[in-house]
C-alpha cells in the first residue's frame, strides 16, 4: 500500500508542478498608455459647441452599411453593388478569410483525441533461431490525446481565432475601400462629364464669335488681329474639351477595373450631374473609430500576438498525452480476428524540455517581438484614423467656404462677360477685353465645378475614414 502511495505521488509531482507553472504562460499585458489617448472630440468638427452631443436621428444616420445610397444615384447603387461581386481585391481579400478559418479548425483539431486505423503486413525472419521466414498480419486502433495543463493548445487557438477575425475585418475594409474607390471614381466621372459640357458649350459660343469675326473682318469692320485673337481662343478651348475627353477615358477604364470589368466593353454614359451631396451632422463622437475594420483587424492581431507570446512560453514547460492501442496480430488472415491474437495498452506520456540549444528561448524573443509589431501596427492603425478623419473634415469645412466664395466670383465674372458685350457692341472697348471676360468666366465656372467635386470626394472619404458611416 505504501508503495503504491509512493509510486503516484512520483507521477503526480510533475502534473501538479505543471499546473502551478500554468500561469507563466499567459500572454503579456499590453500597457494602455503606450496606445494613443482618444479624444473625445474631432478638431475638424464645424460646430464645436455640439461635437460632444449625439448624432441626431436623420435619413443619412441610417446609411451605414448601404452608405452610398445616401448619394440618391441609381448609377452609383448600381456601380457599388457589382464591385461588391466582382471586383478582385475583395475575392481576394475573402479567400484569405477562407484560409484563416481552416487554419482554425485545423488548429482547433490539436485539441480533440486523435484516432487512426491501420492495417499491415510484414514478412519477417528470426535469424539466431534459425525459423523460416514468415509473413505477420495485423490490423488495429491508435488513441492520443494530449492534457492541455499549461494551455498552450488552447492559446493557439485563440491566436487561430482572433487571426480569423483579424481577415474577417479585412474583408470588410477592402470591401469598404473598394466602395469608396468606385464611388469616388464615379463622382469625378460625373464633374468631368458637367466640366466638359460647360467648355463644349463655350467651345461653340466661340466658334460662333470666330464666324462672325471672320464675316466683319471681310467687310473691313475689323483687323485681322480681332480674327486670330479668337481663332486662338477657339483652339486652346478645342484643346482643353479634348484633354478632359482623354480624362474621362482614363477614369471610365479605371471604374471598370474596380467593377470588374473589361475596359474595352464596359461604359458609363454621359449624364447630368444630379447626384445629392449628404450632409454629415454635427456631433459625430469620436468613439466611432472603434468600428473601423482596418483599426478592428489590427487590434484583433495585436491580440493574437499575445496569445503567440503565451503559446511560446507554454514550450518550456511539461507536456502531457494518454495513448492507448488495441488490434490483432495472426500470420494467417483466418486467424487474424481470433481472441488469441488480440493485443492492447494504455499508457501515459510526460515530456519535460532540458536542453534544446536555445531554440524555445528563441521562440520566446521571436514571438515578443511579434507583439511589439503587432502593437506599433495598431498604434500607428489608430493615428492614421484619427488623421483621415481630420483631414476630410478640415476639407469639407474650408470647401464650404471655398465654395460660397466661387459662387460670388462665378456671379461677378458672368456679370463682367455681360457688360464687356455691351461695351464691345458698342464700340468702347476691343475684342481682347471682351475674350478676356469670356475667358475668366469659364475659368471661373470650372473652379466651381472643382470645388464642388471636391466636396463629394471629401464626403465619400469622410464616410470611409468614419468606418462606412457616421451613427453610433
Amino acid at each position: 500500500m505504501n508503495h503504491t502511495s509512493s509510486l503516484l505521488r512520483t507521477a503526480l509531482v510533475p502534473l501538479l508542478a505543471a499546473l502551478v507553472l500554468a500561469g507563466c504562460a499567459t500572454p503579456a499585458a499590453v500597457d494602455p498608455a503606450s496606445l494613443p489617448a482618444t479624444p473625445p472630440i474631432f478638431r475638424g468638427e464645424q460646430d464645436p459647441s455640439r461635437v460632444l452631443a449625439t448624432a441626431p436621428a436623420s435619413a443619412e444616420a441610417h446609411t451605414q452599411g448601404r452608405w452610398w445610397t445616401a448619394f440618391a444615384d441609381p448609377v452609383l447603387d448600381q456601380l457599388v453593388e457589382q464591385a461588391g461581386r466582382n471586383n478582385t481585391s475583395v475575392q481576394v481579400a475573402a479567400g484569405r478569410l477562407t484560409q484563416a478559418r481552416a487554419l482554425l479548425r485545423s488548429t482547433d483539431a490539436n485539441r480533440l483525441p486523435q484516432i487512426d486505423l491501420g492495417a499491415g503486413a510484414v514478412r519477417q525472419q528470426n535469424s539466431t533461431t534459425g525459423n523460416r521466414p514468415r509473413t505477420v498480419l495485423s490490423v488495429g486502433a491508435n488513441f492520443s490525446y494530449e492534457v492541455d495543463l499549461i494551455g498552450r493548445l488552447s492559446l493557439a487557438s485563440d491566436a487561430a481565432s482572433l487571426d480569423a477575425l483579424s481577415r474577417e475585418a479585412l474583408l470588410r475594409s477592402t470591401q469598404l475601400l473598394v466602395q469608396a474607390n468606385v464611388a469616388q471614381t464615379y463622382l469625378q466621372l460625373r464633374a468631368l462629364d458637367a466640366e466638359r459640357t460647360l467648355v463644349r458649350d463655350t467651345l461653340q459660343a466661340y466658334s460662333n464669335t470666330l464666324r462672325l469675326t471672320e464675316v466683319r473682318f471681310r467687310e473691313g469692320d475689323v483687323a485681322e488681329l480681332d480674327v486670330a485673337r479668337v481663332r486662338t481662343e477657339v483652339a486652346a478651348t478645342e484643346s482643353e474639351a479634348l484633354a478632359l475627353d482623354r480624362r474621362r477615358a482614363e477614369l471610365e477604364h479605371a471604374l471598370a477595373v474596380l467593377v470588374g470589368e473589361v475596359a474595352s466593353s464596359f461604359e458609363v454614359k454621359p449624364a447630368e450631374w444630379s447626384t445629392a451631396l449628404p450632409v454629415i451632422p454635427a456631433g459625430v463622437p469620436s468613439r466611432v473609430l472603434v468600428r473601423r475594420p482596418d483599426v478592428s483587424a489590427a487590434q484583433t492581431s495585436m491580440q493574437a500576438a499575445q496569445a503567440r507570446a503565451g503559446v511560446a512560453k507554454a514550450a518550456w514547460f511539461p507536456s502531457f498525452a494518454l495513448t492507448a492501442s488495441g488490434g490483432y496480430a495472426a500470420p494467417e488472415i483466418g486467424d487474424l480476428f481470433k481472441l488469441a491474437t488480440r493485443a492492447w495498452g494504455v499508457g501515459a506520456l510526460l515530456s519535460l524540455p532540458i536542453f534544446d540549444g536555445g531554440r524555445r528561448e528563441a521562440g520566446v524573443q521571436n514571438a515578443n517581438a511579434e507583439l511589439d509589431i503587432a502593437l506599433a501596427n495598431y498604434r500607428e492603425q489608430i493615428l492614421v484614423a484619427f488623421r483621415e478623419v481630420e483631414d476630410q473634415l478640415s476639407a469639407l469645412r474650408l470647401l464650404a467656404g471655398q465654395s460660397e466664395a466661387q459662387s460670388r466670383s462665378v456671379a461677378s465674372a458672368a456679370r463682367a462677360t455681360v457688360l464687356s458685350g455691351a461695351r464691345y457692341r458698342n464700340g468702347f472697348v476691343s475684342q481682347l477685353e471682351l475674350l478676356d471676360a469670356q475667358r475668366s468666366e469659364l475659368r471661373n465656372r470650372r473652379e466651381a465645378l472643382q470645388v464642388r467635386a471636391a466636396q463629394y470626394l471629401a464626403t465619400v472619404g469622410l464616410i470611409r475614414a468614419l468606418g462606412g458611416g457616421w451613427s453610433v
